[in-house]
């Protein structure tokens, strides 16, 4: 930090929405400074996509996303779309795929996307601190003072990209919430969202010797279903269409899978029944589904017996059991491996063209903080780039 500690932006938070804010903003030849408690930038970026960092989706659409006012996002993703972050990419020379689904990743390490960010904000002159908390932030008459790392700076704007509660163990914190409750914004409840459902004891054992299996499945839970992987763990279910679902449970609700999306089970079992009847039902169902899922549910429901022996109304409860199975969680594992924090900075205060807080002027919120919460599949750092984009225009 130069001896000078006045700037006309200081960015709190330096992940994918800080550092994309801290670009735009020096472009426009605003002198920055993007502080972070943390010792290294972007280490949400770093981890996912197994490294590899999914960092858009080619669909990415408002439909999206959560949001209590579901239309906040819309002039956001506008203004900066996915396609102009692949652009970016490709400037850079960074070689990507797409895995499923619209999701994006880079073909080598997601510390390629970092450097990009990192060489883009340095190119535009923004500096960046790190290993620096931000403390003691108060409203001036001509913009705002804190300390950062204990030393004394003055800006005209502030912005708060320090995300939300998930993963703490990578310092995630619930500072961006304290300081909109400081300024008199008002916050929609945050919780732990893409994140794995847990099972007490009891339910535990009715799933037991199911780890590791993993299935395609459609997850319904409030209305809302994902077509995608199912994962058994030691604690509960996890994958893909278990993240997804997780973000419109609430506790008490009951989740429907559908273990066979694709498959009339009812017609196939019958069919079975006609070409082979001496063989065993869990023995056709283990055509359809894997092998331990197949006896786990013959076990639940005390299917046995040859598909000759048994009914259509038999054949019924099993297809019944297969495409409907109930379940209710007791619970998700929290924060501590939640992809993302659901709700946060109530939108109804703040700007949806600038971010900008109604009723402070120069203060900013982007990226997590907010409440605007991304499906899984690159839809989080598409809010990130675009919330980021967004302030950076104005601040």
């Amino acid at each position: 930090m130069s001896a000078s500690s006045h700037y006309d932006v200081l960015i709190i938070g330096a992940g994918g929405a800080g550092l994309l804010c801290a670009i735009e903003a020096g472009r426009r030849g605003r002198r920055v400074l993007l502080a972070d408690h943390a010792r290294k930038p972007a280490e949400k970026i770093r981890i996912s996509g197994g490294g590899r960092c999914n960092f858009t989706n080619l669909h990415c659409a408002p439909k999206n996303f959560l949001s209590r006012n579901p239309h906040f996002c819309i002039s956001a993703l506008k203004s900066f779309t996915q396609h102009d972050f692949i652009e970016r990419v490709k400037t850079h020379g960074i070689a990507f795929h797409e895995k499923t689904l619209g999701q994006l990743f880079c073909d080598g390490s997601s510390q390629e996307i970092i450097t990009m960010l990192l060489d883009d904000m340095k190119a535009a002159g923004a500096e960046l601190q790190l290993s620096a908390p931000v403390t003691e932030i108060e409203k001036k008459e001509d913009g705002f003072s804190a300390k950062v790392d204990g030393k004394p700076v003055t800006c005209a704007s502030l912005v708060i990209a320090s995300g939300g509660k998930s993963i703490p163990k990578m310092g995630a914190s619930g500072f961006g919430y304290e300081i909109a409750k400081q300024f008199g914004l008002k916050l929609v409840e945050p919780r732990p969202a893409l994140v794995p459902f847990t099972f007490g004891p009891e339910k535990l054992e009715k799933l037991q010797g199911l780890s590791g299996v993993a299935t395609d499945v459609t997850a319904s839970c409030s209305k809302t279903s994902f077509r995608e992987a199912l994962l058994f763990t030691h604690r509960g279910l996890s994958g893909p269409a278990v993240l997804q679902i997780s973000s419109y449970w609430r506790e008490g609700d009951e989740i429907a899978l559908d273990l066979l999306p694709d498959t009339d089970i009812l017609e196939a079992l019958k069919d079975a029944r006609r070409a082979q009847p001496k063989q065993e039902v869990h023995t056709a169902l283990a055509r359809h589904v894997p092998k331990r899922l197949a006896d786990r549910l013959c076990g639940l429901y005390g299917f046995d017996g040859r598909l000759a022996d048994l009914s259509n109304t038999r054949l019924a409860e099993i297809a019944d059991a297969l495409k409907d199975w109930r379940l209710t969680p007791d619970g998700t594992e929290g924060y501590r491996t939640a992809e993302v924090t659901l709700g946060g900075v109530d939108t109804d205060g703040l700007s949806s063209k600038t971010m900008e807080a109604k009723n402070v002027p120069g203060l900013y919120f982007i990226g997590e903080v907010v409440d605007v919460t991304g499906h899984l599949g690159g839809f989080n750092f598409q809010w990130a780039w675009s919330s980021g984009y967004a302030a950076g225009q104005h601040v």
